[in-house]
This record gives C-alpha cells, sequence and structure tokens, in this order.
C-alpha cells in the first residue's frame, strides 16, 4: 500500500528525517510511532505530496507520491490534528461540498457517523470544540470508504471519551482499508495496531509486526546468590542494564524461552532465580528511546 525507500527531509543543515525505508502492507493498521519531533508528520507530509523529501521516494498504491493525481486522493481519507477546514461553514455545508468529489461517497454512512459522533449539523465548525473538528474530520474522511486511511497524530489533546469515540468510529470501518497513523499517544494504538516502526530523531530504527514485536521483547530479572555486577561484554541486544544487590535487570530485544539460560550463563554463575515479564507497547517505546539515545551519546550501537 505504502512503500517508502530512503527518504530524507532537510531544512538547511537540519535533517527532519534520514534515510527512512519501510513499507505497510494492504489491509494492515500501521503505527508509526515516535515521540514529539522525531519526524512522523514531516514524514507523512511526504506521503500525501505536502512535502517534496530532500532525496529518496515513496508510492501510494504504486504511484510515485510526488505524482499522486485526483484518482488517488479519492481512494486516501487524511485526518490530522491541525487539519484546517473552513470555519465559516457549518457541519453540513462542510459536507454537502465535500461529498461531489467523491464517487463512492456513503450518504447512509455519513449521516450515521454524524450521529454517532454527535456532531450538530447546524453548528459552524469555527464554534466546534478541539474534540469536535477532530471528529468532524473523521466524518469527513470515512463516508467515501477510502481505501487507506491517513492519521497524524489524531487523538492529541483529546480526553477520554472522545478518543474511545474517535476508536470506535474507525475500528467499525477498520476491516475495509489500510490505516496509518502516527502517534507518540501509544496506549490508544497498542489493541489495533498489526504492524509498528519506531523512529527517533528522523531515524528508522525498525518495523515489526505487532505479534513479533511484543513476543521479542522481554523485561528479565536474575535473582543471583552474591551481589550482582554488570559485566562490559553483554549482548548488544540487552539494554538498560542494571545491577543493585543481587539483582540484575534488563530489557532483552531478541527474548527466546528455549534459550534464556544458556544465554545467561556465560555472563552470571549461581543464578537463583530468572523471572521474565513481557512489555507493554508503550514500556517498550520508552525503553528503546531511552538506549537510542544514550548509545548516540557514547557512539556505540543498539542492537534490535
Amino acid at each position: 500500500m505504502i512503500v517508502a525507500n530512503e527518504l530524507r527531509k532537510q531544512y538547511g543543515k537540519q535533517e527532519a528525517i534520514e534515510g527512512l525505508t519501510f513499507s505497510v502492507p494492504e489491509g494492515s493498521a500501521f503505527a508509526l510511532i515516535g515521540a514529539n519531533g522525531a519526524g512522523k508528520t514531516t514524514t507523512i507530509k511526504i506521503l500525501m505530496n505536502i512535502l517534496q523529501p530532500s532525496s529518496g521516494h515513496a508510492t501510494i498504491f504504486g504511484v510515485d507520491s510526488q505524482r499522486l493525481s485526483a484518482n488517488e486522493f479519492q481512494r486516501i481519507g487524511y485526518v490530522s490534528e491541525n487539519q484546517q477546514m473552513p470555519l465559516a461553514l457549518t457541519v453540513g455545508e462542510y459536507l454537502d461540498y465535500l461529498r461531489p468529489f467523491y464517487p463512492r461517497w456513503d450518504k447512509p454512512l455519513e449521516r450515521s457517523l454524524v450521529r454517532e459522533l454527535g456532531l450538530p449539523a447546524d453548528r459552524r465548525i469555527g464554534a466546534l470544540s478541539h474534540g469536535m473538528r477532530m471528529k468532524m474530520a473523521l466524518v469527513s474522511a470515512l463516508p467515501f470508504h477510502p481505501d487507506l486511511l491517513v492519521l497524524d497524530e489524531p487523538f492529541n489533546g483529546l480526553d477520554a471519551l472522545v478518543r474511545d469515540e474517535l476508536m470506535e468510529g474507525m475500528m467499525d470501518l477498520a476491516g475495509e482499508m489500510t490505516i496509518f497513523i502516527s502517534s507518540h499517544d501509544l496506549s490508544e494504538i497498542d489493541s489495533f495496531a498489526t504492524e509498528v516502526a519506531f523512529v527517533d530523531q528522523g531515524r528508522l530504527l525498525f518495523q515489526d509486526s505487532m505479534e513479533t514485536l511484543m513476543g521479542r521483547f522481554r523485561e528479565v530479572q536474575i535473582v543471583l546468590e552474591g551481589e550482582a555486577l554488570v559485566p562490559g561484554n553483554i549482548p548488544s541486544e540487552w539494554i538498560n542494564v542494571k545491577a543493585m544487590g543481587s539483582v540484575v535487570s534488563f530489557v532483552d530485544t531478541r527474548f527466546a524461552e528455549s534459550t534464556m539460560s544458556g544465554r545467561l550463563s556465560p555472563y552470571w554463575s549461581h543464578i537463583q532465580r530468572v523471572e521474565t515479564k513481557p512489555l507493554s507497547l508503550r514500556a517498550i517505546f520508552t525503553t528503546l528511546a531511552r538506549a537510542s539515545r544514550t548509545s548516540q551519546n557514547k557512539n556505540s550501537e543498539v542492537s534490535l
């Protein structure tokens, strides 16, 4: 559905994104995650031909992103936290304006979304709250049954109820389209994302299926008989290694239950107990962000 190849974007001497390469499988719910300022919005704007890359290229539906035409945009729904809409129009007037642009516009679905999300059809967009404007943006993007729904930080600044309502509106139609979502707020996406790519300071650290990602990351805690020490030659896939008292803890980015004991024995003897615990997407994100920045400061690498 989307293929990005060595995308770069420079503003003067500053690189907003540095050689991003990733692909979005058709039918997936693809999450591009990273902290604010990591390059997510810049990436999306390049994909949508709002910005041109300094180098590299991307394709949407097999079409170069810099050559997207009305035919492709009729298949793309786009929702952004900073989306501009005609503030003087009412909700109903804006939907009347949009409808003729999309041959597949589903008016019963439009009415259903307006009703379910509680949008007042006669209220001017400029008088809507931030949360209601995000609902308006979603209602503008879904009735034509897009093949690709692009969401740029759609939950930013929204209260929990509005986030839930937006999620329900998307998930009702999720099976019909590919979803590409960027976010730094991960609690809303870990329940439905099928593919995850992690970008930090403009660089893509990895892309994985959610199933693989959640399977290979574990928090490991080792209880020793004596004082715990951290060897100087530990594997690069063990990150955030700490020792306190008789306990060593770290995050294993390539966890495998069958080989765990064999991998530990060269580094620690007299092990009393080993405990492992799965990590949430948020915990994986924060752990990797810290490890990445620590490794950059030390000019070393983290194996992901």
